[in-house]
């Protein structure tokens, strides 16, 4: 919401893509405010998402004639690759690939079949080091950007300096958090939880949710200079449960937000809050 604030003041701007945002219940009704200044700003905005939206939100988007390219079924990198391949080189369905795959979403209509294009193994390392080498710069948006310039270049993974050896860290990062997790994991009836302080919540989750044999698995990070929590949560391929809704719902309701996939969200708390976000969740996925 900062970013747009900031986009909205730009009287250069002419058009506007906006990807992957997982909208939730605290933000929304501010994006379609952003949006309708943008509009009579005469911007053109596109609006791509595979997160769960209000069906109101995307009327009312639709209303102001944004551009709204929305499936729950495709991660938003492959929405985005079918909706411009015209306009795009062949090596956007390389990129593509390892997005769907990194969202476990390989196995979905367009998603699997981007990735019968590609030997199945050349297309899983380079999309796990693609994503480690994000996950080890999301502060340094620098190289993110540099990572893009090089992917729109055609390059893949392995020939972009240093890729293997930034992930090679990151790796080894994620193998001493193993240790940490089974020595640290709670569990309650329908799900395991960790706080996380030395690393990402999103990094040691799905060890979380491995490790402690249950259908739901929660790490959260305290962010100190904001007095919140940064919470990751995964659920298991069996789980019937929608993820996404819930947390959308449990975290504005506490004052916080949050949302996502039906198996992979996130969610921001505020720091009195965490025990009761996690009690909640625990009850709801009875």
């Amino acid at each position: 919401m900062d970013a747009l604030r900031q986009v909205i003041t730009d009287e250069k701007l002419k058009s506007l893509y906006i990807c992957d945002l997982g909208l939730s219940k605290k933000t929304q009704d501010e994006f379609i405010e952003l949006c309708t200044t943008l509009r009579k700003n005469k911007v053109s905005v596109t609006y791509i998402d595979h997160h769960d939206i209000d069906p109101n939100v995307i009327k009312a988007l639709e209303k102001i004639k944004v551009k709204v390219i929305h499936d729950i079924n495709e991660c938003a990198s492959v929405q985005v690759y079918s909706a411009f391949k015209s306009k795009l080189s062949d090596h956007a369905s390389f990129i593509a690939t390892c997005a769907a795959i990194t969202d476990y979403m390989e196995d979905r209509p367009i998603g699997a079949k981007l990735l019968q294009i590609y030997d199945r193994q050349f297309a899983l390392i380079s999309a796990t080091t693609l994503t480690y080498n994000i996950v080890g710069h999301q502060k340094d948006p620098d190289y993110l950007l540099y990572l893009v310039e090089e992917l729109a270049d055609s390059k893949f993974p392995h020939e972009i300096p240093n890729t293997f050896e930034f992930a090679q860290i990151q790796v080894e990062k994620l193998s001493q958090m193993i240790a940490k997790v089974k020595a640290g994991l709670k569990t309650m009836k329908n799900l395991g939880y960790m706080e996380i302080l030395d690393a990402g919540a999103s990094g040691a989750v799905n060890f979380v949710l491995g490790l402690s044999g249950k259908e739901v698995g929660v790490a959260y990070k305290e962010r100190v200079d904001h007095g919140i929590y940064a919470v990751s949560v995964r659920g298991s391929k069996s789980l019937k449960t929608h993820l996404g809704k819930i947390v959308n719902v449990l975290a504005t309701d506490l004052g916080g937000s949050g949302g996502g996939h039906d198996k992979a969200c996130g969610a921001v708390i505020p720091k009195p809050k965490i025990k009761a976000f996690i009690k909640e969740l625990n009850k709801k996925l009875n």
